[in-house]
């Protein structure tokens, strides 16, 4: 049986990363973070794709690259960029070949560290709180859009992983 990649989905600084490597690790697959996956393959990093040529040239470049890892890899865990699962075309690949594993903040939760977040996230540089939090909520909508959803308010990276486990093997991905 192929094992379908496991992608994790949420908002900046929710935690993909970090669970994702812990994750990885205890199933024994390879982790694949798409903005370093992105970095590598365009030769630049986030900030200078977006100085250089735009938010638009990047989201076509995260479109194309994380299609292609969804579609054309198994047995991966895939951590998304937080805004990546916004457009249309990579949520379908996604749901179609991958298992989905939304990680959720509340606002509360998440702006409590939303200071250590900033740098290095050009979609939160010079942004008020309000505009952040919009943002954070449109995008909480459409991250329901998944195979499972866990809030992950008051708990650790080894408890986020924990329950992941648990679901997956519950679920028979």
């Amino acid at each position: 049986m192929v094992e379908k990649n496991i992608v994790l989905i949420g908002f900046m600084g929710t935690g993909k990363t970090t669970v994702g490597r812990m994750l990885a690790a205890r199933l024994g697959r390879d982790f694949l973070d798409m903005d370093d996956v992105i970095e590598r393959e365009s030769g630049k990093t986030i900030p200078e794709i977006f100085a250089e040529e735009g938010e638009q040239a990047f989201r076509q470049l995260e479109r194309d690259i994380t299609i292609d890892y969804c579609r054309n890899t198994t047995g991966k865990v895939i951590s998304l960029g937080g805004g990546a699962y916004m457009q249309p075309a990579i949520r379908d690949a996604c749901l179609a070949d991958c298992s989905v594993v939304a990680l959720e903040l509340s606002w509360p939760a998440w702006l409590a560290r939303s200071e250590e977040l900033k740098e290095g996230r050009p979609l939160l540089q010079n942004k008020s709180t309000e505009a952040v939090r919009e943002l954070f909520e449109k995008r909480s909508r459409v991250y329901a859009d998944c195979t499972y959803q866990l809030l992950t308010d008051g708990l650790s990276p080894q408890d986020v992983t924990d329950a992941i486990i648990n679901w997956y093997k519950e679920s028979g991905f």
